[in-house]
């Protein structure tokens, strides 16, 4: 079977090693850990479902009920378990895939899922072409100026270094001088700019910032010992340690820092009719018990909550 477009040279390997029995069906099956096996098919046969909701499918904007579906955008890089391509190369598929979707069903519409680089679907929703972005944003104060958030998961990172690496992290000090990696954009580059800064107001060596294209780039960086640490979503590293084995976690954060527990959110534009209808989709979904069988399908445990907020507090602004 065809990985590349999944997880990148460098997991393939293993995701191979790991792939249970020799029945077509159960080809496309990962265990992590032995309790959660992940569904690579396009098929996606186990997504969980829900009935539309009739009060709240009536709140949402009329022209998207006339419309008939709910288009949402997403990182096109290889993130599993949150957005990734399915085993065909061409599917997207993964936790958040499954939020949407269950969001959709709940609101009577049709889900429509694309692609776009992670600038540009900011662009996407600034301009109309979609409804929705839905791939591990975080909130921030800063994006709450543009857009509405309804929440449905706790934003964790990971510090993720090679199997070998010998770093021990006990605070920011700990990666003075070394070359770490991190998504441009992201919450996760927010605190490491952050975390350079105060190492350097106190003397200490400039912490190296890395960045690379996609998430498989990152780990053969790791790999290749060419960084001595990754810093990016919680579910990813997961993920990731558990089928390579090339690398470990070394450190978990909150995304908003120490002072905030981030939370990731479906992202709109603002005051376009349509979080209120979201956000009480997603209450649904957690009254309902629907939400957590979305976590345990996709190990995200650490990152549920219980209840799904409009525009709560988020990272704060970079001064």
């Amino acid at each position: 079977m065809k990985l590349s477009a999944l997880v990148g040279a460098l997991a393939a390997a293993a995701l191979l090693v790991t792939a249970c029995g020799t029945d077509p069906d159960e080809d496309l099956q990962v265990s992590s850990d032995g309790t959660v096996a992940f569904d690579l098919s396009p098929e996606q046969s186990g997504r969980i479902r829900a009935d539309k909701v009739d009060a709240i499918a009536a709140e949402v904007p009329q022209a998207i009920r006339d419309r008939g579906t709910l288009v949402v955008t997403g990182a096109s890089g290889t993130a599993p378990p949150l957005r990734f391509y399915a085993t065909d190369d061409r599917t997207v598929v993964g936790s958040e895939v499954d939020f949407a979707s269950l969001v959709a069903d709940i609101l009577g519409l049709k889900l429509v899922a694309g692609v776009a680089d992670w600038s540009q679907n900011f662009v996407r929703v600034d301009s109309g072409e979609v409804d929705a972005f839905i791939s591990n944003v975080t909130v921030t104060e800063e994006r709450k100026e543009k857009y509405d958030f309804a929440t449905y998961r706790h934003d964790n990172v990971a510090l993720e270094v090679p199997a070998k690496s010998d770093l021990r992290y006990q605070d920011r000090k700990s990666l003075a001088g070394k070359r770490i990696g991190v998504g441009t954009g992201t919450n996760q580059e927010q605190l490491v700019v952050k975390w350079n800064e105060q190492n350097r107001a106190e003397g200490l060596p400039a912490i190296e910032i890395a960045y690379y294209d996609k998430t498989s780039d990152y780990y053969l960086a790791l790999a290749s010992q060419r960084l001595d640490g990754y810093l990016g979503p919680n579910p990813t590293a997961i993920y990731h340690v558990s089928t390579a084995n090339q690398t470990k976690i070394v450190a978990t954060f909150s995304g908003a820092g120490e002072a905030l527990q981030g939370e990731i959110g479906v992202l709109t534009k603002k005051n376009n009719g349509l979080i209120g209808a979201v956000q009480k989709a997603l209450r649904h979904a957690i009254e309902s018990g629907l939400y957590q069988r979305v976590i345990d399908r996709w190990g995200l445990q650490t990152e549920a909550v219980t209840e799904s907020r409009i525009n709560p507090p988020g990272l704060p602004k970079q001064r």
